[in-house]
């Protein structure tokens, strides 16, 4: 019987955990947090859970790896490559739902010669958005023709009915990731010319998008576009923009918070200090007496500006004390976030995703493609991007331990081989792309 092994038992892991028990495969979750596993796994005997701290535990991680026919690794991304290297000394087969790093890519020399598959990016976003783009853009080839733009748009957020904060956004996934991600930079080729946006305009001009059923929505540059028009296979692409989704007010109140210095890494003195002394400091106010109407200046804003709602509500203009001699006004901010805007057990989350293509033919004919997925979290069960991450990676980890995926080395799932039974089975589980081809070019991102 083939063995896996999973590291890591965060917020995505049960429904990888459900998948592969159901289909007979045998695995050990392996974590700092077993507890998690183990309500999944409960008393089926092809599953057990196993503590495991990460930076300490070496000799454990390696005797695991070296036991099991594949290692999925549900770590932060900065432990990857440090696992691909364990799977490669034992020629054992990896997948993980993550970016690759330009060392992951490094490896595929070795990985080839060890006979294995490193299998990365095969999530929501990223993986998803790359395998229904693929079949998409394959299609477009295969007919002849060429992409001439391309846009592709993703965000993991709540149903309608749970905004009810002035950010209107709730977590569901690593909170910390999400507010650090707002420290990204972005890049885009628009009409034949690269266009960099630096982290300080990030959230300065959303594109607005009416999503069906949902009304606007809005959209800003996920991190570098560019690099996709090689992995894609586009190179007469003159337009790429990958960007995320948020509802309203998320990206000026992040704007507002990133010209106050509010997402910084740096580490500030915050002994005896209150929320209020933070940001008064932070935007070189000499006190904290009437915060509000000073930080309204600090951003050229009116008073009575929802921005200001938002920094209130959420406590920065507080007298409450900090309680920390130390630390950055990334991690008081975002444990504020937290504290406030995670989604509760009884609220549905979202997964929205878009893409838009701009095709042309040999015969001078043009048309608009789009393909849109709306999926909803189940109450009780499982969350939107809980089963939009893992499950793509649950059936990646299937088909190579039934020897369906042939090619090796490491790879992101853009190949037919990869992405067409994949998708073909995410659709069995009611997660699929709706495709519509032939549209004007006035459906096109404006």
């Amino acid at each position: 019987m083939k063995k896996v092994l999973i590291l890591g038992a965060g917020m995505v892991s049960k429904p990888m955990f459900e998948y592969l028990l159901s289909n007979n495969i045998q695995i050990t979750a392996a974590s700092n947090t077993p507890e998690n596993s183990e309500k999944v796994i409960k008393d089926d005997p092809l599953g057990k859970s196993v503590f495991l701290d990460f930076n300490k535990d070496k000799e454990l991680l390696n005797d695991l790896i070296s036991q099991h026919d594949l290692t999925v690794s549900l770590l932060p991304y900065a432990f990857h490559v440090e696992v691909a290297k364990l799977c490669i000394r034992h020629k054992k087969n990896m997948v993980t739902t993550s970016y690759v790093k330009p060392e992951m890519f490094d490896l595929d020399t070795q990985a080839k010669e060890a006979g294995i598959i490193i299998l990365n990016e095969l999530g929501l976003d990223p993986g998803i958005d790359h395998m229904s783009a693929m079949r998409i853009i394959h299609n477009i080839h295969d007919k002849g023709g060429n992409v001439e733009e391309f846009y592709s748009f993703c965000g993991a957020l709540v149903a309608p009915e749970v905004l009810n904060n002035p950010f209107h956004y709730n977590f569901t996934w690593a909170p910390k990731g999400v507010v650090m991600a707002g420290n990204n930079d972005g890049n885009i080729l628009h009409h034949g010319k690269e266009k960099y946006i630096p982290t300080k305009d990030l959230f300065k001009n959303p594109i607005s998008i009416d999503f069906p059923t949902l009304g606007a929505l809005e959209v800003y540059p996920n991190r570098d576009s560019v690099p996709y028009i090689k992995l894609y296979g586009i190179p007469e692409t003159q337009t790429i923009y990958r960007g995320t989704f948020r509802y309203s007010r998320w990206c000026e109140n992040i704007d507002a918070m990133k010209a106050c210095d509010l997402l910084s890494y740096d580490k500030i003195n915050l002994e005896n200090k209150s929320y209020a002394d933070m940001i008064a400091s932070l935007i070189g106010s000499p006190d904290s007496e009437n915060i509000r109407s000073k930080v309204a200046e600090h951003l050229n804003i009116k008073p009575n500006n929802q921005i200001l709602d938002a920094l209130e509500w959420l406590g920065l203009f507080s007298n409450e004390s900090i309680g920390r001699t130390e630390d950055s006004p990334f991690e008081v901010v975002s444990d504020l976030m937290i504290d406030k805007m995670m989604v509760h057990g009884d609220e549905r989350d979202m997964v929205v995703m878009q893409h838009t293509f701009l095709a042309s033919y040999a015969d001078g004919t043009k048309e608009v493609i789009k393909s849109r997925m709306l999926d909803f979290g189940i109450v009780g069960e499982n969350t939107s991007i809980a089963r939009t991450v893992a499950l793509p990676a649950a059936v990646g980890v299937k088909m190579i331990l039934e020897g369906e995926i042939h090619v090796k080395g490491v790879h992101i799932p853009v190949i037919p081989e990869i992405y067409n039974p994949i998708l073909d089975a995410l659709e069995e589980m009611d997660i699929k792309m709706v495709e519509e081809y032939g549209l004007p070019e006035s459906e096109n991102i404006q």
